[in-house]
């Protein structure tokens, strides 16, 4: 085989396979324990080591360790939290606030990744048609470090019900730079063998093979799956 020297091991394939389907978003089985300084540089490396487009490497990381500034965005989560559980109906609502949905005070460690839309200047390579791209780069940013920290035993939570304004003002934002993930870190008394949202029932993951097209929207793939 021509490419066998690009292959990992057997072993570092499983690794790579595992932090995959085990990484969760954790809300509840944080733990005090602090993460250790160099374990948190690893997490960032990785995370600054995404792909962007055009090279741009539109993130920042804002490590926040204050009790003020977390309870802030704690009493940002409740008033948004509130309205998003009036957008359901009976039984679904009383599902809806029945879940824990952020880890903001359990967890030792919040982290918010930014976005610098202006990051690279007026004309950034490969973002003249999809302006959106330093987002899309930016996520890629947010995955290599929920996958790292899984590696690491470290759970990752992702509270994405904020008011993205008001998160700017608490953080000091620059103007254009946009709060794109408010992360829980922390290790964790386990890991769920499935997703907290599956788990309790509120959505369950979709068959890959009915999201597998052939050359066209609803066409068969014809090698199959």
């Amino acid at each position: 085989m021509n490419n066998a020297k690009h292959l990992f091991s057997d072993a570092e394939r499983r690794g790579l396979y595992r932090a995959i389907h085990e990484r969760r978003d954790v809300r509840s089985q944080f733990l005090p324990d602090r993460i250790p300084p160099e374990v948190l540089s690893r997490l960032l490396e990785a995370a600054h080591h995404a792909p962007s487009v055009g090279f741009m490497q539109p993130w920042d990381f804002i490590v926040i360790e204050s009790r003020d500034v977390r309870e802030t965005v704690l009493a940002m989560f409740e008033q948004e939290n509130q309205k998003a559980a009036e957008r359901f109906e009976g039984e679904r609502k009383e599902h809806y606030r029945s879940l824990k949905l952020q880890g903001i005070m359990e967890s030792p460690l919040n982290l918010c990744i930014t976005c610098d839309r202006s990051r690279g200047g007026p004309h950034v390579l490969g973002r003249n048609s999809i302006v959106e791209t330093d987002l899309f780069s930016t996520c890629l940013a947010v995955q290599n470090l929920w996958l790292a920290a899984r590696a690491e035993g470290i759970g990752v939570g992702w509270v994405s019900i904020l008011d993205q304004e008001q998160l700017s003002t608490a953080l000091n934002l620059p103007e254009h730079v946009y709060p794109l993930a408010y992360l829980c870190l922390g290790y964790v008394s386990e890991f769920l063998d499935q997703p907290e949202l599956e788990a309790q029932g509120w959505r369950s993951r979709l068959p890959l093979s009915d999201l597998v097209h052939g050359d066209k929207w609803g066409q068969p793939f014809s090698s199959g799956l």
